[in-house]
């Protein structure tokens, strides 16, 4: 089928590029307007008590989280003075104006003391947003510089869980742009250095680029249909220039080698689109399989970027056998390069580790072992404002009440009961839960809403049964274990049915939500990962010693992030703030992507071996010969992705960091150790065994299996950089 298509290509190549053109632009000036049908997310779960606990505060109580919180100073230094109060009331007032600005309360409307500074001197006006992520943080967007000013009387900041998330997303905005506008000129220089010619360099570009705006466009499409994430945007950027490099680098470099073993060009381009062109599909199917993964979940935070996972292998494999053979079919002679004599190190360094495979290879695996132990002391935990980088308006607010203030009250915890219950049954369930470790106060319950009012603090339910209590917790409570205090809420036994809600509990089960689904995730992967090699090797030993490999490399991108990000250790450097725990999500995205990366490196340095073993038949010799012709690719490759991820660590967001550096991380170390060392150690040890598998098996692997042409014997005598 791909020597058809290659023929085709070859044939009606002017058409395919014109056509390839068109679509470029049709795509890009569809995908240019992404951003404005993606959506934002919030930490919440689906189907939840936290989630039920929202939807009835929202449906019969018409109030919710208050999700935005103004700090006011008084510029007298007392928030009880005459002056201030009445400066403060209308600014109140001014709030209750604003359109989508709803629950609107303060100090000097309840005199709360959880609302007041302990030196008098500040206080706060909590309001909450309707509406969902986007709506909230688009109307943000317009109001919050309206809101923090200074007059005579006050000075007003805005701060608030949903003010920290859209300057999260500002901040990764700007993050992303500038980390493209730093590694694009880069990567097309580092192209040039490996290609040694300017038109394969701008032809690997290309495809990175239609792989991006084919992305977008699709991203576009499927937002009409479901919710989308802003992020998966952002991982178009850098997965479609990435996976666009590898396929073309090894697309460009099996037609250099058909030419140089004395191919006519047109046959070299057919070759090339065949040998080349199945690895590359194969390599695809478990990228894209590993980021399918996330669609286990049930965030369509985490789903986008499966759908974009999926997208960008797509475009990508679209434009190296598409695009690709037609350029090359056409413009072929300006991307061969004269014979240039290799060293030949990572096949020397191969050979050595085969000869000595226990030391060598014991000697990798500690090093490996000893990066990967930081691991052991992983700690999962919520997201705070030090996600954002010393100085942002929203994490000096949020600072300055976690210092000032004895209590986290735009963090209450909501609780729904949702029968009716003796008064004083509820009076003593409040009473029991102001004595829980961690609660400041408990708020006096509140009937339902009717007719546009609650029926006001008492402990007698409405006439439809049920009320909502507020726990508002202490300073410490929302710096320490979050989801162990809200369990203690949760266990303390209530008069009725009841529901707990709030920011605390809606983060507290993403997080159970998310750890639940991801032994599932993971599952998913191994094995379809595994079906994948199997189907190209028809080996049961070689997808077993890659995934154990690729888990390794993965665990040493674990260990970075407890050292690095949990620990602190170079934080000044890298310019974040540590917080002694990992927020789970950004892991679990990183595992997906990091997972399916190496599996691409490990499908092409295998297609290679395997080849050479159809033609030699002895293991070590054959895996001596792929890792020649394969590891200075793959290193490049792996270089040049691996420094557009390191892009990522000049950002403000510590999300962005944690991805970049882990990542880069996992790619260098997965393209070098474990793929020029541990994998040459492990497949002389296992010798013949390597390619084994039972009977059925093996019919199995000949109707569906990976073969490709071998390459014309002379090509074995030449030696390449």
């Amino acid at each position: 089928m791909l020597t058809r298509l290659g023929r085709c290509v070859v044939r009606h190549s002017r058409a395919v590029l014109i056509g390839v053109l068109l679509a470029f632009l049709g795509l890009g000036a569809y995908g240019a307007g992404a951003q404005a049908d993606l959506d934002l997310a919030r930490w919440d779960s689906p189907g939840t008590e936290s989630v039920r606990a929202g939807d009835i505060l929202r449906e019969e109580y018409g109030t919710g989280n208050p999700n935005l919180a103004l700090l006011v100073t008084a510029r007298d230094a007392d928030v009880d003075s005459p002056r201030t109060t009445a400066a403060a009331r209308r600014l109140a007032a001014e709030v209750r104006g604003i359109p989508g600005v709803t629950d609107v309360s303060s100090y000097w409307t309840g005199s709360s003391p959880a609302l007041r500074a302990a030196d008098g001197d500040r206080a706060l006006i909590l309001a909450r947003l309707e509406g969902s992520a986007t709506d909230a943080r688009e109307r943000l967007a317009a109001i919050s510089p309206q809101l923090a000013r200074t007059s005579s009387e006050l000075t007003v900041d805005v701060g608030g869980q949903e003010e920290i998330s859209r300057q999260v997303g500002e901040q990764a905005r700007t993050d992303f742009l500038r980390a493209e506008i730093l590694a694009l000129p880069a990567v097309v220089l580092l192209l040039i250095l490996v290609y040694r010619r300017t038109v394969a360099a701008l032809l690997t570009v290309g495809v990175g680029l239609l792989s991006i705006v084919g992305t977008l466009a699709g991203l576009r499409a499927i937002a009409q249909l479901t919710e989308v994430s802003t992020f998966a945007a952002n991982l178009a950027l850098v997965l479609g220039l990435g996976l666009g490099i590898d396929y073309s680098l090894f697309v460009i470099n099996r037609y250099r080698e058909e030419r140089h073993a004395g191919h006519a060009q047109d046959d070299a381009v057919v070759r090339a689109t065949s040998a080349a062109g199945r690895t590359v599909i194969f390599s695809g199917v478990t990228v894209a399989v590993s980021l399918s993964a996330l669609l286990v979940f049930p965030f369509f935070f985490l789903s986008s970027f499966a759908y974009a996972g999926v997208l960008v292998v797509v475009t990508a494999v679209a434009g190296a056998l598409l695009l690709l053979p037609a350029a090359l079919a056409r413009w072929g002679h300006r991307v061969e390069r004269p014979q240039v004599a290799a060293s030949g190190i990572w096949q020397r360094i191969a050979r050595a580790a085969m000869r000595r495979p226990l030391a060598a290879g014991g000697a990798v695996i500690g090093v490996l072992l000893l990066a990967a132990s930081p691991l052991l002391g992983l700690r999962f935990g919520l997201p705070d404002e030090r996600t954002l980088p010393s100085g942002t308006s929203s994490r000096t607010t949020s600072e300055t009440i976690h210092k000032e203030f004895p209590a986290e009250p735009t963090d209450t915890v909501q609780i729904v009961l949702r029968e009716a219950a003796d008064a004083r049954d509820t009076q003593a369930y409040a009473a029991e839960l102001s004595r829980i470790q961690g609660v400041f106060q408990v708020d006096a319950p509140t009937g339902r809403y009717q007719d546009g009012h609650h029926t006001g603090p008492s402990g007698i339910p409405s006439r439809d049964g049920g009320a909502r209590l507020a726990v508002v917790p202490a300073q410490a409570a929302m710096y320490g274990d979050v989801p162990a205090f809200v369990e203690r809420i949760r266990d303390t036994r209530a008069p009725a049915p009841a529901l707990v809600g709030g920011y605390p509990a809606e983060t507290t089960d993403f997080r159970a939500t998310l750890l639940d689904r991801l032994p599932y995730a993971v599952g998913l992967i191994l094995l379809a990962t595994f079906g994948v090699l199997f189907l190209m090797t028809g080996s049961l030993l070689l997808p077993a010693k890659a995934t154990v490999l690729n888990l390794l490399s993965l665990s040493v991108m674990f260990g970075c992030l407890v050292w690095v990000f949990q620990e602190g250790h170079l934080s000044g450097l890298l310019g974040f703030t540590p917080t002694g725990s990992i927020e789970p999500s950004i892991p679990v995205l990183m595992f997906c992507v990091a997972y399916g990366l190496s599996m691409d490196y490990e499908v092409f340095m295998l297609a290679r071996i395997k080849e050479e073993y159809e033609r030699v038949g002895d293991t070590e010799p054959a895996v001596a010969a792929g890792i020649r012709r394969s590891a200075p690719l793959i290193t490049a490759a792996a270089g040049i992705l691996a420094l557009s991820f390191l892009a990522y660590a000049t950002g403000g967001v510590v999300f962005l960091k944690e991805l970049g550096v882990g990542t880069a991380l996992t790619i260098l170390v997965d393209a070098t150790l474990i793929r020029v060392v541990l994998l040459p150690v492990a497949m002389r040890l296992a010798g013949r065994a390597n390619w084994w598998a039972p009977g059925p098996l093996r019919r199995l692997h000949r109707r569906f299996g990976l073969r490709e042409e071998a390459p014309a014997p002379e090509i074995l005598q030449r030696e390449y950089a």
